[in-house]
């Protein structure tokens, strides 16, 4: 990457990030000052003619608003008449709320009582204020513009003479309780766990009104439980007949006018390698060594948008949901099964429609020549992880090479088969290369977040009845690294060139740098445990936080401080605006290698065809909108999928309550301490109400509990020993005993 592209980069990060909170952080520094263009970006540290240009037609958005005052032209002012804004709510778990808005620079308290009948997330307009104590703002609610959600998954509470009940939302940010009269109950009975939607909020009543649209089942049952996590997060769990039915009349059938249009690469040898349990196969691999020495290797991903017609209900149902949800015990898919596991899924021994990135790669893993393009692809061999890493830990590459008889504990087809030699050199010499590709990325300063995952070993009812965790190895690395060059290639292919960046309408994958005070307070944290993070530049930080991740690998605290350190970062999300991937360390980064399970690599598939067709860039608005859409279902899903994961872990803890296990205190608080299990990184809570052996008090300079007469503290990341008080699969909650010694 030439210093030059480092440096428009740059620029542009500067700009796109959170320019309005910026300009008001200059503006509010002296609310009395006027600020023209020059000034407000000589604050910011923008000197470039794109950045100025941006900066001048946000405070003439801002002014025209009426967010800030022109008070000359080309004077601007911050507007201290402006009593009321525009924000979201975010609600805490004690019913108390922040208002957020581009107005200010902080998150402004809004007490329960003030909330106006305000939820989560939803869009209002807050009178502002200052607090008659000090300099402190408040808000107070006077009017919802947009609900975020008016579907909520609780409790039926019936009242005794059953002719209307509440009910008692499962989601802690929901503070109020939906009465619903008998004749909206739609069959529900007390006690049953269901969904309902909110109707109506009488400006007299602290309730909600509301009718109950789906009865999941009882509370506890398992299948009742996990589609109350999809509900809860607005995820459905089931395709509408309609989209079954378009899926189904789909043609499948590869014609040979089709296979003209395309380059055919069904003669290279091509292989898959994904998770054993996989059905879904978006991507494979092809190897062929060339003439000169080089290799050509082919990123090969289904061609989901040539079935997944723009503006079909197929098309519209898989933007509605926008990925697909790996659940503990099941897949939600994007689309229906017919596509994502069968004419879209890369199989082996079947010929397939793909969109491939081919490279020819060097022996120092440099690129020497790249193409993209729509090819068909013909898979040769199914490999699970387990089996690639055997190859990679038992085989070398040689002028020998042999093959491979692959052992029947290992095969995922339950017997010892043989692997060809040709098969097993390619595998050798991908990893190889791969393991360069990642030195590389890791010397530019890429962040290293290898973290074990969790998993259950789950009966025919899906009950769990063992924890095991899963490391990455070699061979998932191997598919990483290929997946990961694919996804850069693409991005750079359609964003820059020659030497500069093209303004074209593209879908990229970004990641902002690292929030200061998020650093100084991991910074805090890691020094109790004997560590340290240097965050002097980029570079600094980089390599301190990869020091850190591996110098507390394997440690009983590891968990807790790669989420600390997790935290300390900001979201990665889609959008139009390119301003690089921090954590992988790439300016250029796109989505393009699973279009079965995420619907921005179908918009990335359509938008890279449509430039190597010799289409003119599209306007970004409507893309940026479903970036935005994209980001927030990511989101939704991924807290769903923790949240099967915590219900898996408090239902494989209820058969586990007579036992003491080894922990690690990964938070203290003034109501308790919450400690993480060593053997299965379940974590729940030892309230300090139940510590009998002394009076404990909470010490937050220290992240500790100290007892009052005996001064014996327990500290974040003590070993501790505990045993399950309560583990409640309706709360989601697990409650401990400290065993003191």
């Amino acid at each position: 990457m030439t210093k030059k592209k480092k440096k428009i980069y740059k620029k542009k990060g500067n700009v796109v990030r959170d320019l309005t909170k910026n300009i008001f952080k200059v503006l509010n520094e002296d609310s009395t000052k006027t600020y023209n263009y020059k000034q407000v970006a000589a604050k910011l540290k923008i000197n470039d003619t794109d950045g100025k240009n941006q900066i001048i037609q946000k405070l003439a958005e801002l002014a025209s608003d009426k967010k800030i005052k022109e008070t000359d032209r080309g004077k601007f002012q911050v507007n201290v008449d402006k009593k009321y804004s525009v924000g979201t709510l975010d609600i805490t778990s004690n019913g108390n709320g922040y208002f957020i808005s581009d107005d200010f620079e902080d998150d402004i308290f809004i007490p329960n009582n003030n909330l106006g009948k305000g939820l989560h997330q939803d869009t209002v307009k807050a009178y502002v204020y200052k607090k008659r104590s000090g300099k402190k703002m408040e808000a107070d609610v006077v009017e919802i513009l947009k609900r975020a959600k008016t579907d909520f998954v609780g409790v039926l509470q019936k009242n005794k003479d059953k002719n209307f009940g509440f009910v008692i939302p499962d989601n802690n940010k929901m503070y109020a309780d939906i009465f619903v009269s008998e004749n909206k109950m739609n069959g529900a009975e007390d006690g049953d766990k269901v969904q309902a939607t909110i109707l109506d909020w009488p400006k007299n009543s602290k309730n909600p009104f509301g009718k109950i649209t789906t009865v999941l089942g009882k509370p506890g049952e398992h299948n009742t439980e996990m589609h109350s996590i999809l509900l809860e997060y607005d995820l459905p769990y089931e395709f509408e007949p309609e989209v079954e039915k378009e899926a189904e009349n789909l043609s499948i059938e590869i014609t040979k006018e089709e296979i003209s249009k395309r380059r055919d690469m069904r003669k290279d040898l091509t292989f898959t390698i994904d998770p054993k349990d996989a059905k879904d196969f978006d991507d494979a691999l092809s190897f062929t060594k060339l003439e000169n020495g080089n290799y050509e290797i082919g990123i090969h991903i289904a061609d989901v948008s040539h079935y997944l017609e723009p503006k079909t209900i197929l098309d519209d149902e898989a933007y509605k949901r926008a990925t697909s949800v790996y659940l503990v015990d099941r897949v939600v898919p994007m689309l229906p099964e017919m596509l994502s596991n069968g004419v879209c899924s890369l199989r082996p021994n079947e010929e397939k429609l793909t969109f491939s990135a081919v490279f020819e790669i060097n022996e120092k893993a440099e690129i020497v020549g790249e193409w993209f393009g729509r090819t068909v692809t013909y898979s040769d061999q199914r490999f699970a992880y387990e089996e690639a890493q055997a190859i990679i830990e038992n085989c070398t590459l040689s002028d020998d090479i042999q093959s491979y008889e692959m052992p029947v504990d290992i095969s995922i087809i339950d017997k010892e088969y043989t692997v060809t030699p040709e098969i097993v050199e390619a595998t050798l010499k991908l990893d190889e290369l791969a393991k360069v590709l990642r030195k590389k990325r890791m010397k530019q300063g890429a962040i290293s977040f290898d973290r074990v995952e969790v998993k259950f070993d789950l009966d025919e009812e899906a009950n769990p009845v063992g924890v095991f965790f899963k490391e990455s190895k070699d061979a998932n690395k191997l598919i990483e690294e290929f997946m990961l060059l694919a996804n850069r290639k693409v991005a750079e292919f359609v964003g820059f060139s020659k030497g500069k960046a093209t303004n074209k309408t593209f879908i990229y994958r970004v990641h902002d740098e690292p929030d200061d005070e998020k650093l100084a307070s991991l910074q805090n944290m890691v020094r109790k445990f004997g560590y340290s993070i240097n965050t002097d530049t980029k570079e600094t930080t980089s390599d301190s936080l990869n020091k850190l991740l591996s110098d507390v690998h394997g440690k009983a605290e590891s968990n807790m401080i790669e989420t600390l350190t997790i935290r300390t970062m900001s979201k990665a999300v889609y959008t139009t605006q390119n301003i690089g991937h921090y954590g992988l360390a790439f300016d250029y980064y796109s989505h393009f290698t699973s279009p079965i399970r995420r619907y921005p690599d179908v918009m990335t598939h359509r938008l890279l065809q449509h430039y190597l067709d010799g289409g003119d860039t599209p306007k970004a608005d409507k893309y940026e909108e479903k970036c935005k859409h994209s980001s927030n279902r990511e989101e939704l899903a991924s807290k769903a999928e923790r949240s099967s994961i915590k219900y898996m872990q408090i239902k494989y803890m209820q058969d586990h309550k007579d036992e003491i296990f080894e922990g690690v205190i990964t938070g203290v608080t003034e109501w308790g301490i919450y400690v993480e299990i060593a053997s299965n990184k379940c974590e729940g809570m030892v309230r300090i109400r139940d510590i009998k052996s002394d009076y404990y008090v909470y010490d937050e300079e220290q992240y500790a509990i100290i007892g009052k007469s005996s001064k014996k503290m327990y500290q974040l990341g003590d070993e501790v020993k505990v045993r399950v008080k309560n583990a409640d699969l309706e709360r989601k909650h697990l409650d401990f005993n400290l065993i003191e010694e």
